[in-house]
Protein backbone atom coordinates (compact mmCIF):
# COMPACT_ATOMS: atom_id res chain seq x y z
CA UNK A 1 0.00 0.00 0.00
CA UNK A 2 1.27 3.48 -0.87
CA UNK A 3 1.32 6.01 1.97
CA UNK A 4 1.66 9.62 0.78
CA UNK A 5 3.52 11.83 3.24
CA UNK A 6 2.86 15.58 3.44
CA UNK A 7 6.54 16.37 4.09
CA UNK A 8 9.90 14.80 4.88
CA UNK A 9 9.75 13.23 8.36
CA UNK A 10 12.16 14.53 11.01
CA UNK A 11 15.01 12.12 11.71
CA UNK A 12 15.60 12.75 15.43
CA UNK A 13 12.24 11.34 16.66
CA UNK A 14 12.65 8.35 14.34
CA UNK A 15 16.11 7.60 15.72
CA UNK A 16 14.76 7.86 19.27
CA UNK A 17 11.80 5.57 18.52
CA UNK A 18 14.03 3.03 16.79
CA UNK A 19 16.47 3.03 19.71
CA UNK A 20 13.69 2.48 22.26
CA UNK A 21 12.19 -0.40 20.29
CA UNK A 22 15.50 -2.09 19.44
CA UNK A 23 15.76 -4.29 22.58
CA UNK A 24 12.37 -5.84 21.77
CA UNK A 25 13.24 -6.88 18.20
CA UNK A 26 13.99 -10.52 17.37
CA UNK A 27 15.60 -10.55 13.92
CA UNK A 28 15.31 -13.55 11.63
CA UNK A 29 15.22 -13.85 7.84
CA UNK A 30 11.68 -15.31 7.73
CA UNK A 31 10.12 -12.52 9.82
CA UNK A 32 7.35 -10.31 8.48
CA UNK A 33 8.13 -6.68 7.63
CA UNK A 34 6.20 -3.50 6.75
CA UNK A 35 4.79 -3.60 3.21
CA UNK A 36 3.99 0.12 2.96
CA UNK A 37 5.48 2.17 0.17
CA UNK A 38 6.18 5.66 1.54
CA UNK A 39 5.82 8.41 -1.06
CA UNK A 40 6.88 12.06 -1.09
CA UNK A 41 5.14 13.80 -4.02
CA UNK A 42 6.20 17.09 -5.62
CA UNK A 43 9.65 17.05 -4.02
CA UNK A 44 11.96 19.97 -4.80
CA UNK A 45 15.63 20.20 -3.91
CA UNK A 46 16.89 22.62 -1.26
CA UNK A 47 19.80 24.09 -3.23
CA UNK A 48 21.62 25.47 -0.18
CA UNK A 49 21.59 22.07 1.51
CA UNK A 50 22.64 20.44 -1.77
CA UNK A 51 25.62 22.81 -2.05
CA UNK A 52 26.72 21.93 1.50
CA UNK A 53 26.52 18.23 0.60
CA UNK A 54 28.53 18.77 -2.59
CA UNK A 55 31.27 20.61 -0.70
CA UNK A 56 31.72 18.01 2.05
CA UNK A 57 31.72 15.12 -0.46
CA UNK A 58 34.00 16.73 -3.04
CA UNK A 59 31.48 17.18 -5.85
CA UNK A 60 31.55 20.32 -7.99
CA UNK A 61 29.06 22.84 -6.62
CA UNK A 62 26.38 24.45 -8.76
CA UNK A 63 26.19 21.65 -11.33
CA UNK A 64 22.93 21.19 -13.22
CA UNK A 65 22.62 17.52 -12.20
CA UNK A 66 22.37 15.99 -8.74
CA UNK A 67 25.34 13.96 -7.46
CA UNK A 68 24.57 10.25 -8.01
CA UNK A 69 24.36 9.60 -4.25
CA UNK A 70 22.14 12.56 -3.35
CA UNK A 71 18.73 10.90 -3.92
CA UNK A 72 19.74 8.43 -1.20
CA UNK A 73 20.06 11.37 1.19
CA UNK A 74 16.60 12.59 0.17
CA UNK A 75 15.09 9.16 0.76
CA UNK A 76 16.93 8.37 3.99
CA UNK A 77 14.29 9.87 6.34
CA UNK A 78 11.63 7.68 4.69
CA UNK A 79 13.86 4.64 5.08
CA UNK A 80 14.35 5.53 8.73
CA UNK A 81 10.62 5.79 9.24
CA UNK A 82 10.23 2.25 7.89
CA UNK A 83 13.17 0.82 9.85
CA UNK A 84 12.12 2.48 13.12
CA UNK A 85 8.58 1.11 12.80
CA UNK A 86 7.35 -1.33 15.42
CA UNK A 87 6.66 -3.86 12.67
CA UNK A 88 10.20 -3.78 11.23
CA UNK A 89 11.88 -6.90 12.66
CA UNK A 90 15.51 -5.71 12.77
CA UNK A 91 16.75 -3.53 15.66
CA UNK A 92 17.78 -0.07 14.54
CA UNK A 93 20.60 0.06 17.12
CA UNK A 94 23.59 -1.74 15.66
CA UNK A 95 22.14 -1.97 12.16
CA UNK A 96 25.00 -1.84 9.63
CA UNK A 97 24.73 -0.44 6.09
CA UNK A 98 26.55 -3.14 4.09
CA UNK A 99 26.02 -2.20 0.43
CA UNK A 100 24.29 0.05 -2.06
CA UNK A 101 23.43 -0.44 -5.73
CA UNK A 102 22.42 2.63 -7.74
CA UNK A 103 20.87 2.62 -11.20
CA UNK A 104 20.78 6.07 -12.77
CA UNK A 105 18.78 6.14 -15.99
CA UNK A 106 19.57 9.80 -16.41
CA UNK A 107 21.09 12.36 -14.10
CA UNK A 108 18.24 14.13 -12.24
CA UNK A 109 18.37 17.92 -12.55
CA UNK A 110 18.92 19.88 -9.33
CA UNK A 111 15.98 22.13 -10.21
CA UNK A 112 13.50 19.38 -11.05
CA UNK A 113 10.36 18.24 -9.25
CA UNK A 114 10.21 14.58 -8.28
CA UNK A 115 8.22 11.87 -6.60
CA UNK A 116 10.30 9.91 -4.11
CA UNK A 117 9.25 6.47 -2.89
CA UNK A 118 10.88 4.10 -0.39
CA UNK A 119 9.91 0.56 0.61
CA UNK A 120 11.40 -2.58 2.18
CA UNK A 121 12.37 -5.06 -0.53
CA UNK A 122 12.69 -8.09 1.74
CA UNK A 123 14.84 -10.00 4.23
CA UNK A 124 17.66 -12.44 3.50
CA UNK A 125 19.91 -14.67 5.62
CA UNK A 126 23.48 -13.44 6.00
CA UNK A 127 26.51 -15.26 7.36
CA UNK A 128 26.42 -12.92 10.35
CA UNK A 129 22.66 -12.53 10.82
CA UNK A 130 19.78 -11.11 8.81
CA UNK A 131 19.98 -8.52 6.05
CA UNK A 132 17.15 -6.23 4.92
CA UNK A 133 17.00 -4.50 1.55
CA UNK A 134 15.50 -1.01 1.24
CA UNK A 135 14.52 0.31 -2.19
CA UNK A 136 14.46 4.02 -3.07
CA UNK A 137 12.95 5.29 -6.33
CA UNK A 138 12.97 8.79 -7.80
CA UNK A 139 10.40 9.52 -10.50
CA UNK A 140 9.92 12.47 -12.81
CA UNK A 141 6.71 12.63 -14.82
CA UNK A 142 5.90 9.06 -13.80
CA UNK A 143 9.24 7.73 -15.12
CA UNK A 144 11.85 6.21 -12.80
CA UNK A 145 15.04 8.22 -13.38
CA UNK A 146 17.04 6.95 -10.38
CA UNK A 147 16.72 3.98 -8.04
CA UNK A 148 18.81 2.25 -5.41
CA UNK A 149 18.89 -0.88 -3.30
CA UNK A 150 20.59 -0.62 0.09
CA UNK A 151 21.23 -3.58 2.38
CA UNK A 152 21.30 -3.31 6.18
CA UNK A 153 22.63 -6.07 8.44
CA UNK A 154 21.44 -7.01 11.93
CA UNK A 155 24.05 -9.25 13.53
CA UNK A 156 22.88 -12.29 15.47
CA UNK A 157 23.62 -15.99 15.76
CA UNK A 158 22.62 -18.07 12.78
CA UNK A 159 21.96 -21.80 12.58
CA UNK A 160 22.91 -22.05 8.92
CA UNK A 161 25.80 -19.67 8.21
CA UNK A 162 26.20 -18.54 4.62
CA UNK A 163 29.68 -19.17 3.20
CA UNK A 164 31.88 -16.08 3.02
CA UNK A 165 32.55 -15.14 -0.62
CA UNK A 166 36.20 -14.88 -1.63
CA UNK A 167 37.67 -11.92 -3.44
CA UNK A 168 40.98 -12.83 -5.06
CA UNK A 169 41.35 -9.64 -7.08
CA UNK A 170 44.57 -7.68 -6.68
CA UNK A 171 44.55 -4.27 -4.94
CA UNK A 172 43.82 -1.38 -7.26
CA UNK A 173 46.56 1.16 -8.04
CA UNK A 174 46.65 4.16 -5.70
CA UNK A 175 45.42 7.45 -7.17
CA UNK A 176 45.38 9.83 -4.19
CA UNK A 177 45.88 10.01 -0.45
CA UNK A 178 43.24 11.84 1.57
CA UNK A 179 43.70 13.21 5.07
CA UNK A 180 40.33 13.22 6.77
CA UNK A 181 39.61 15.79 9.46
CA UNK A 182 37.97 14.88 12.76
CA UNK A 183 34.85 16.90 11.87
CA UNK A 184 34.01 15.12 8.59
CA UNK A 185 31.21 13.19 10.31
CA UNK A 186 29.72 16.33 11.83
CA UNK A 187 29.89 18.25 8.52
CA UNK A 188 28.37 15.39 6.56
CA UNK A 189 25.72 14.91 9.24
CA UNK A 190 24.74 18.58 9.00
CA UNK A 191 24.47 18.38 5.20
CA UNK A 192 22.70 15.01 5.02
CA UNK A 193 20.65 15.06 8.22
CA UNK A 194 22.18 11.73 9.36
CA UNK A 195 23.43 12.64 12.85
CA UNK A 196 24.06 9.14 14.14
CA UNK A 197 26.23 9.59 17.28
CA UNK A 198 28.89 7.13 16.06
CA UNK A 199 29.84 9.71 13.41
CA UNK A 200 29.87 12.88 15.50
CA UNK A 201 32.30 12.70 18.42
CA UNK A 202 34.79 10.26 20.00
CA UNK A 203 32.82 10.18 23.26
CA UNK A 204 29.53 9.18 21.62
CA UNK A 205 31.31 6.76 19.27
CA UNK A 206 32.88 4.96 22.27
CA UNK A 207 29.40 4.17 23.59
CA UNK A 208 29.02 1.91 20.55
CA UNK A 209 32.46 0.31 20.74
CA UNK A 210 34.48 2.57 18.43
CA UNK A 211 37.72 4.21 19.66
CA UNK A 212 36.97 7.36 17.65
CA UNK A 213 34.16 8.72 15.51
CA UNK A 214 33.77 6.96 12.16
CA UNK A 215 32.94 8.40 8.76
CA UNK A 216 29.49 7.77 7.29
CA UNK A 217 29.58 4.92 4.80
CA UNK A 218 27.62 7.01 2.32
CA UNK A 219 30.18 9.80 2.65
CA UNK A 220 32.99 7.39 1.77
CA UNK A 221 31.27 6.14 -1.37
CA UNK A 222 30.19 9.66 -2.37
CA UNK A 223 33.76 10.92 -1.94
CA UNK A 224 35.03 8.08 -4.14
CA UNK A 225 32.42 8.75 -6.84
CA UNK A 226 33.21 12.47 -6.80
CA UNK A 227 36.81 11.56 -7.61
CA UNK A 228 35.94 8.79 -10.06
CA UNK A 229 33.14 10.49 -12.00
CA UNK A 230 29.79 8.93 -12.91
CA UNK A 231 28.14 9.23 -16.36
CA UNK A 232 24.52 10.35 -16.71
CA UNK A 233 23.44 6.75 -17.40
CA UNK A 234 25.22 4.46 -14.98
CA UNK A 235 25.03 1.63 -12.50
CA UNK A 236 27.06 1.87 -9.29
CA UNK A 237 27.68 -0.99 -6.89
CA UNK A 238 29.52 -0.45 -3.61
CA UNK A 239 30.21 -2.59 -0.56
CA UNK A 240 31.01 -1.14 2.86
CA UNK A 241 33.70 -3.42 4.31
CA UNK A 242 35.26 -1.64 7.31
CA UNK A 243 34.72 1.66 9.16
CA UNK A 244 36.96 4.69 8.56
CA UNK A 245 38.17 6.22 11.84
CA UNK A 246 38.31 10.02 12.13
CA UNK A 247 40.69 11.73 11.90
CA UNK A 248 42.68 9.51 9.60
CA UNK A 249 44.47 9.05 6.29
CA UNK A 250 43.08 6.86 3.52
CA UNK A 251 44.13 5.92 0.01
CA UNK A 252 41.75 6.28 -2.92
CA UNK A 253 42.52 3.69 -5.61
CA UNK A 254 40.90 3.11 -8.99
CA UNK A 255 41.35 1.27 -12.27
CA UNK A 256 38.82 1.42 -15.10
CA UNK A 257 35.38 1.24 -13.54
CA UNK A 258 36.57 -0.19 -10.22
CA UNK A 259 37.41 1.89 -7.15
CA UNK A 260 38.25 1.39 -3.49
CA UNK A 261 39.14 3.28 -0.34
CA UNK A 262 41.73 1.66 1.92
CA UNK A 263 44.18 2.14 4.77
CA UNK A 264 47.24 0.01 4.12
CA UNK A 265 45.84 -3.41 3.18
CA UNK A 266 42.50 -2.81 4.92
CA UNK A 267 39.75 -2.02 2.41
CA UNK A 268 36.98 0.23 3.69
CA UNK A 269 34.86 0.57 0.54
CA UNK A 270 35.03 -1.20 -2.81
CA UNK A 271 32.85 -0.68 -5.84
CA UNK A 272 32.39 -0.44 -9.55
CA UNK A 273 30.87 2.10 -11.92
CA UNK A 274 29.38 0.69 -15.12
CA UNK A 275 26.72 1.31 -17.71
CA UNK A 276 23.26 0.01 -16.78
CA UNK A 277 21.23 -2.50 -18.73
CA UNK A 278 17.90 -0.70 -19.12
CA UNK A 279 14.58 -2.21 -20.15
Amino acid sequence: MSVVLPSTPALAPLLARGALLSPFKRPRPDADFPRDRLVLPALRIDLARLAAYERVCGFATGADALPPTYPHVLGFPLAMRLMSDRGFPLPLLGLVHTSIEITQRRAPAATGEYELAVYVGGLEPHRRGTEASVITEMREGGEVVWESRSTYLARHRTQHPVETPRDDRKPLPAVAEWRLAADVGRRYGAASGDRNPIHLHPLTARLFGFPRAIAHGMWTVARCLAAHGVPARARVEAQFRAPVLLPGTVTYAADGGRFELRSGERVHVSGVVGHPVLD
